[in-house]
């Protein structure tokens, strides 16, 4: 085979593979999609395109790279009992200059792509979400939301209040003065949450909606998205909150705005009373043994009394 012909040989190798490559890194960034929980809440679809759009990139360059190695080894290995050694070669500024500035770009897309997503989800800095508390008198600046940057925002169309402790949720709707240990809401309906701790830091998580945020003692934090798919999910405590941890989760209902309005109005009409809390069971079953084992450990809040018990 001649030089030429091996050339554009090559040529149309590389070409083809890269046309290869491309095509199945979209592939799996769209099967990515398929990895996750349903979508429920539309800043959801938000945080599926930028897991997609990292899946595809890591796929193509992954692929690339064993290609490139696979095409090397198949098509440029030495010839059997050849035991030379390779040009030396070194001092390439072009290579250098490629192989440093493509990983730049790559970090500064994958950055800019994600900051765009933080912003279009209206999840802000804690500059804007943070009410601190202060003296009597003292007004505080941190509570002072920032102007709106051109973009047009739905005003919430329910105000919820949510109370972390150890070790339970507890949902208050002002507006009617019920109590729920299972968060209900509306679907295509802005929702505004007021999060709130009593001891220490708790993380509000629900993986359907694609929504984490910390809460932190002595604060209230302002947190809004908008639930769009009816169905029921799972609110779990993302941050380690002590022993009894794993038994801080809550229901999360989201139900068609004619339902949730009938749901208030049912549970308006229950009186509180002291709903099942996982954690102070196994407490006072510990509490009870004859025989102690295991180290000391924090006592539960006591039960939450509310109108809903779930």
């Amino acid at each position: 085979m001649s030089m030429k012909v091996q050339k554009i040989f090559n040529i149309l190798t590389v070409f083809a593979g890269a046309i290869a490559v491309t095509v199945i890194s979209l592939w799996i960034g769209k099967q990515a999609y398929t990895w996750l929980p349903p979508q429920a809440a539309a800043e959801s679809q938000l945080i599926d395109d930028l897991i997609s759009f990292l899946v595809t990139l890591g796929a193509f360059i992954f692929l690339g790279v064993t290609s490139t190695l696979m095409y090397s080894i198949i098509f440029h290995r030495a010839k059997k009992g050849d035991l030379t050694d390779g040009p030396h070669i070194e001092g390439n500024v072009t290579l250098e200059v490629v192989w440093t500035a493509i990983p730049i770009m790559l970090v500064l897309w994958i950055a800019g792509y994600s900051y765009q997503v933080y912003e279009q989800m209206g999840i802000q800095g804690p500059m804007e979400l943070v009410h601190l508390h202060n003296p009597v008198g003292m007004e505080s600046a941190y509570a002072a939301p920032m102007e709106n940057k051109g973009t047009s925002v739905v005003p919430p169309s329910e105000n919820i209040e949510v109370v972390a402790k150890q070790w339970a949720w507890v949902f208050h709707y002002p507006e009617k003065n019920i109590s729920s240990t299972e968060l209900h809401l509306p679907s295509d309906r802005r929702v505004h949450l007021a999060l709130q701790s009593e001891d220490v830091l708790h993380g509000f998580y629900i993986p359907a909606f694609r929504l984490k945020q910390d809460i932190i003692p002595n604060h209230t934090i302002d947190f809004e998205f908008t639930p769009t798919r009816v169905g029921q999910y799972r609110l779990t405590d993302s941050q380690y909150s002590g022993t009894y941890f794993a038994t801080m989760q809550a229901n999360v209902v989201v139900e068609s705005p004619e339902d949730y309005q009938q749901w208030l109005a049912q549970a308006a009409t229950q009186k509180p009373s002291p709903a099942n809390n996982q954690a102070a069971s196994e407490y006072a079953q510990a509490s009870s043994q004859s025989v102690k084992t295991g180290w000391p450990t924090v006592a539960p809040a006591a039960s939450p009394l509310v109108n809903y018990p779930g």
